[in-house]
């Protein structure tokens, strides 16, 4: 960890209003499709309409001889191009003990095709409409194949089988802790409560669909592509590595403003290798711009987890033992972190905020005939504090608990941090009790009652629901690199290889320069996006600030310390005697001063720099509670959310304004997966719900106001900001909480159990059946 002068820490935020604003409410952001035509080329993808079939011949005379129509690219064309596959990191095995099973993610689907939407060709044209036009003009002949879309279905014998390398179609599989021990404390408890618990599949919505733009520069011969990329660098070196087979230097990476991630747009999708091996082949400008369609179906996808869980309790409530036996739908494909999130991301937290001695992790990766699982926010963690939550829950209401009684009972002490959870991973602080009583407080716990009684007199059952919640995050790489540059026009340059996607990363980071160096904010320009300016892994995981703003803290320390020994020899002095003040260096006593900005003019290339680098010492773990109160209309089915408190725990906050914005989006996605989301596929395959008709997500008015109270009371001690990531937290509390509200106001009817998503016609069933078995 890099350790920084006291004066340099970054601890008391202000709530600085985003500077990015201005620009993308008038209208000057600068997205992908804004980019002016130039003469390029249009590329439209043709997908498989079927879930698993072999290709028997492809057909594109007919498309080829359209007007306007450049090219028509297949499977066998790459092949015999050896363009290569997106890779799976192979580093988990199957349950035999075999290599786990890397199905390649071809460009474009070769001899079979193993979901609907997987593309089979590509047609590159004058424009897009001509493209379309040819595209559907492409006969694609098929011998339909047996496919399996549900993950549990997958794996029993005799499914179809999607990979021949996975005959029971399991890709790998994980276990974690002493199932002996777990059984035995199991058979002595006084309690044990059980649960099968479903994290259905989730469609990112993003606003911007994704799009990709590929040239070739004329002057040197480089690629350059311009994509939406939360990971520039990587997605240029899996281009040029993996799929090209090129050099890193002939590729550059552009992204510009990015219309929301989420994490769907961690990595290399096919559609940008195919756009970028377009360009290359013909020597031409190629776009692409996916629709909705294409995202529904062509995208990843979010969760697709089903567990059985159980734990054993003592009479008091303590928790003796947890166990949990889980199937993780990938997807035909490992999409990048596809088999890390079920595996791994997802048991690291598992055991939530409560200090489990004994647990029994068995959790398989299974492959089914539906588009690739992938990250999406919370990525696994959202999944497994769902599960621990709700068995909270259902023990408390078992035993006759106030729910927040049973997990003070199973709280993590602060006298034991730093804690080393059943599965290795250490929290290294945390007031997990605290933000719970906090909670409580703000959320007028004692009123509920009364609320509850006027809900009544409207014909309205009310319910409140509770949830603590913890969250890994960082990603896997625990170093970012920047660079910054004074010039000698008066500016501070700062580049840096993460990417802004909605988070407020330049109001951030220009907060955190402009007070390390003094500088008025708007002398400083924060440069993202550019794989030529900055080496960096990317914004993933929630590590953005507290690891990426950790390397741009000390480029401040390393700027001013190369900027002293500069004035030092340029006035004469000792560097001791060389004093750092509002952009000023000056010799102490004297009137003798050189500015930061004097100094770059007299540098080569007229400007002064620093190549820094910042490393954390590990993860951080953001936590807190959420309390919910919840409607739900008996007669409709309908549940309606109408109050939400959060108290939450990330460290120190650099701009809390923005990080109550991070939690506010995140708890309406949260949200959305208790209530209205869903990805289906019917028995053949087809993704039923493959538009915004079908498929529902949460509106400004399905949500309340939401309180954000920020407590920083026990700041991360792996990062000398003191910070903890933020972004995902309101989506993985949010779930259970919803849940919890309703399922509270279902329980006088004598319902304690639903899977999400709660919609108003699963409700509305639960009920009807409750009634009919009371009236019985």
């Amino acid at each position: 960890m890099n350790i920084l002068p006291g004066s340099m820490r970054f601890g008391a935020g202000q709530p600085v209003k985003r500077l990015e604003d201005q620009r993308l409410l008038t209208g000057h952001g600068l997205y992908l499709d804004d980019k002016p035509a130039d003469g390029a080329l249009w590329l439209v993808v043709l997908r498989s309409p079927h879930a698993h079939a072999k290709i028997v011949a492809i057909d594109s005379a007919a498309a080829r001889a359209m007007p306007g129509v450049e090219a028509v690219l297949t499977g066998a064309d790459l092949v015999a191009d050896a363009v290569g596959t997106i890779p799976t990191l192979p580093i988990f095995k199957r349950p035999d003990g075999s290599p786990m099973t890397l199905p390649p993610r071809r460009l474009l689907a070769h001899e079979i095709v193993r979901f609907v939407g997987e593309p089979v060709a590509a047609v590159i044209a004058s424009s897009q409409a001509a493209a379309q036009a040819a595209a559907e003009a492409v006969v694609v002949e098929y011998q339909e194949l047996p496919a399996v879309t549900d993950p549990t279905a997958a794996i029993e014998p005799g499914a179809p089988v999607v990979y021949d390398t996975a005959p029971d179609n399991i890709v790998a599989a994980m276990s974690y802790g002493d199932a002996a021990k777990v059984d035995e404390a199991f058979a002595k408890a006084a309690h044990t409560v059980s649960l099968d618990i479903v994290s259905q599949r989730l469609i990112p919505s993003a606003m911007e669909p994704r799009a990709t733009i590929a040239e070739i520069e004329k002057k040197t011969g480089r690629l350059i592509l311009h994509v939406q990329s939360q990971t520039p660098a990587t997605t240029r070196d899996t281009l040029a590595d993996a799929i090209l087979k090129r050099p890193k230097g002939s590729i550059q990476v552009l992204v510009g403003d990015i219309g929301g991630g989420f994490g769907q747009k961690t990595g290399l999708y096919p559609e940008d290798g195919l756009v970028a091996y377009a360009a290359v082949k013909l020597n031409r400008k190629v776009r692409w711009r996916g629709d909705r369609t294409d995202e529904f179906v062509g995208g990843t996808h979010g969760r697709d987890l089903t567990s059985t869980a159980s734990i054993a309790l003592d009479a008091k409530g303590r928790v003796l033992a947890y166990r949990v036996s889980s199937i993780g739908g990938t997807g035909a494909y490992l999409a990048g972190a596809g088999v890390i999130i079920p595996l791994v991301l997802g048991p690291f937290v598992q055991t939530g905020v409560y200090d489990l001695p004994l647990v029994h992790f068995d959790i398989k990766a299974v492959l089914t005939h539906t588009a690739p699982v992938g990250a999406y926010r919370g990525a696994g963690r959202p999944e497994a504090v769902y599960i621990i939550e709700r068995l909270m829950d259902a023990a408390a209401r078992q035993l006759g608990m106030d729910p927040r009684a049973i997990r003070k009972v199973n709280y993590i002490k602060p006298s034991q941090l730093p804690y080393t959870n059943a599965v290795g991973q250490v929290y290294d602080s945390g007031a997990f009790a605290h933000m719970m009583q906090r909670a409580a407080e703000l959320s007028d716990w004692d009123g509920f009652k009364a609320r509850k009684k006027e809900a009544a007199k409207k014909g309205l059952l009310y319910g409140r629901g509770v949830t603590s919640y913890i969250e890994w995050t960082g990603g896997r790489a625990h170093t970012e690199k920047v660079s910054l540059h004074a010039t000698a026009e008066g500016r501070i340059v700062l580049h840096s290889g993460t990417q802004a996607m909605g988070q407020g990363l330049e109001t951030t980071y220009t907060q955190m320069i402009a007070q390390a160096l003094d500088i008025p904010m708007d002398q400083i320009d924060v440069v993202q996006g550019n794989t030529d300016l900055a080496q960096g892994f990317g914004s993933v995981g929630s590590r953005s600030l507290f690891v990426g703003g950790t390397a741009v803290a000390v480029s401040t320390v390393d700027m001013i310390a190369k900027a002293r020994e500069k004035a030092a020899n340029i006035l004469e002095a000792s560097v001791e005697d060389i004093e750092y003040s509002g952009g000023t260096l000056t010799i102490a006593g004297t009137d003798r001063k050189i500015s930061l900005f004097e100094i770059a003019a007299k540098e080569n290339g007229a400007k002064l720099s620093v190549d820094s680098t910042g490393e954390v010492d590990g993860p951080s773990w953001p936590n807190g509670a959420h309390i919910c109160e919840v409607e739900v209309d008996p007669e409709t089915g309908v549940s309606r959310v109408v109050r939400y408190t959060t108290v939450d725990d990330v460290g120190n906050a650099v701009n809390p304004m923005l990080v109550a914005g991070q939690i506010h989006g995140g708890v309406a996605q949260g949200v959305g997966q208790a209530l209205y989301e869903g990805a289906s596929y019917n028995d053949d395959g087809q993704l039923v719900t493959a538009s915004y008709q079908d498929y529902c997500v949460p509106r400004a008015d399905n949500l309340p106001t939401i309180s954000v109270t920020l407590d920083p009371s026990a700041p991360c001690r792996t990062n000398p900001l003191g910070a903890k990531g933020c972004g995902e937290s309101g989506a993985i509390g949010g779930p259970p909480c919803v849940v919890h509200g309703v399922l509270d106001a279902l329980a006088p009817l004598g319902v304690t159990a639903l899977n999400t998503p709660l919609t108003p016609e699963k409700v509305w069933r639960a009920i009807q059946e409750a009634k009919a078995a009371q009236a019985a």
